[in-house]
């Protein structure tokens, strides 16, 4: 089911692919690429807004290292990858303080560290790909499609 789903967002780009709902993505992503580190990224990048933290990356990696300590599951597991758990055995987490400190979009950032480990973007939560199957792709792309036209399903 993954391919068909990775299939269906390389055939149609743009009408596939869903918007997360953080005001800094701002940007349309293939459910299945990074969906879990874009997710836990763009929830922190909203939490440092709401909490005027300074955007330093000083500051920034003090609250991920807060944010990772309540971190479970997959998202622990994000954490860890990254370096920013007490048993990590790589320290990455300079590479999403320093893009973050610069509002470079969450997107961006799990793209770059996809390259440094490509297990990042092999986390998945859950049952999500019961929930994205190529008939819940095709609703999405109506839905769109109706949303662009002005018209409400």
């Amino acid at each position: 089911m993954e391919r068909m789903w990775s299939d269906c967002c390389q055939r149609e780009s743009v009408m596939t692919k869903l918007y997360v709902p953080f005001p800094q993505a701002g940007a349309w992503i293939c459910p299945l690429n990074c969906w879990l580190c874009v997710t836990f990224l763009g929830r922190f990048y909203q939490s440092l807004k709401d909490n005027d933290v300074d955007f330093t990356p000083a500051s920034i990696e003090k609250e991920l290292l807060k944010s990772c300590k309540e971190a479970k599951g997959k998202e622990n597991r994000l954490c860890y990858y990254v370096g920013a758990t007490s048993d990590a055995a790589t320290k990455i987490i300079n590479e999403v303080s320093k893009p973050m400190s610069h509002h470079i979009p969450v997107e961006k950032i799990c793209e770059k560290l996809k390259k440094k480990d490509s297990q990042i973007c092999e986390l998945k939560y859950g049952d999500m790909l019961k929930l994205l199957s190529p008939k819940f792709c095709s609703r999405i792309t109506s839905l769109i499609r109706l949303h662009n036209l002005g018209c409400s399903p």
